[in-house]
């Protein structure tokens, strides 16, 4: 009869033993995500980000990211283009998950400094109309929820509803997102 319980205790710390660990203090990753900006229309304007993650404890992380973001705004039967570079960084915290953290609930508060591009540096329009909007240097905030799954012990699915807030802007200094990514856990 011990035989048999010794057997099962060792396959039960073996299943324990074996099980990936996830969202190890310290571990890297790598984040690449898309998604469209929310405003008045939703079509071609979309944002692509690429990031890094570093692990904390209790599920949190750090988080630095480049952005790269194109709106449109129409002009008669004219779209002017709009295009943003931001780098961010912050922290996400751990909000809601199991207790193997195959699905979490985290909210990020980030820092945002970039350039901001309206029709290329163009203030002329083929009309004579003069756009009154300047290139600039911007600087804010954004905060983020997201939804993440691991997909296999290395890369997570992510969900995530965005908002940047940006000041030393002519235009919408308040602008939402939502979109989908992939991190690859090193």
């Amino acid at each position: 009869m011990k035989k048999y319980i010794y057997t099962v205790m060792l396959i039960l710390m073996a299943i324990t033993v074996t099980q990936a660990q996830r969202m190890l203090p310290k571990q890297k990753g790598l984040e690449v995500s898309t998604g469209v900006v929310s405003n008045d229309k939703i079509g071609n304007d979309y944002y692509l980000n690429i990031g890094m993650t570093v692990n904390g404890k209790n599920g949190n992380y750090q988080l630095w990211a480049l952005e790269y973001t194109h709106q449109y705004h129409d002009y008669k039967d004219l779209r002017i283009p709009q295009e943003t570079y931001t780098s961010e960084g912050g922290y996400s915290f751990f909000l809601l998950g199991d207790t193997r953290k195959n699905i979490t609930l985290n909210f990020g508060i980030t820092g945002v400094v970039g350039y901001e591009s309206i029709n290329r540096g163009e203030a002329m329009l083929y009309d004579g109309a003069k756009i009154l909007s300047e290139d600039n240097f911007i600087y804010g905030a954004g905060g983020r929820l997201t939804l993440e799954t691991y997909l296999s012990d290395r890369f997570v699915l992510i969900l995530q509803g965005r908002t940047k807030v940006f000041w030393g802007t002519d235009l919408e200094q308040f602008r939402p997102s939502a979109g989908v990514g992939l991190r690859f856990n090193f």
